[in-house]
């Protein structure tokens, strides 16, 4: 099949499909005597797989690692349950993120629940006074 049907098929865009190519996380497809690509249902299976872990949020040497995983059937599981160990972990790193979010959002928006101008609004006042965190401490984003 050709790159337009496999993009349909796993149901994402043709760059999606390069990309993962690119990263060396799909293997590159034959090509046909006219250099188009041409893919089979491995990479169609594979894709989905792709697809799967990053719906799960995982990072691509997170996939890589369970790819190799795949490919090599015969190893053992429990470096796979490592992985998805590793990445709950990661995960629910992001929900206290997150709910400290949401926290000081909430106050944010209680520093000005009144109608006036934008020159006394508590929530710009706030922002403005907040000490940011230094890069490699922001994780959300």
């Amino acid at each position: 099949m050709k790159i337009g049907e496999l993009a349909q098929l796993a149901n994402c865009g043709t760059e999606t499909i390069r990309y993962y190519e690119k990263i060396g996380l799909l293997p590159p497809p034959r090509r046909d005597h006219s250099n188009y690509r041409q893919y089979h249902t491995q990479h169609l299976e594979r894709l989905r797989f792709i697809r799967n872990c990053r719906s799960l949020d995982m990072t691509h040497d997170e996939i890589r690692d369970l790819l190799a995983f795949m490919d090599a059937p015969q190893a053992a599981c429990h470096p796979v349950t490592e992985i998805i160990t590793e990445h709950l972990r990661h995960v629910d790193i992001r929900i206290q993120e997150l709910q400290q979010l949401r926290q000081q959002l909430q106050q944010l928006q209680h520093a000005c629940a009144h109608e006036g101008t934008t020159d006394d609004c508590g929530i710009l006042e706030q922002i403005s006074n907040m000490t940011p965190l230094p890069e490699n401490e922001t994780h959300l984003g």
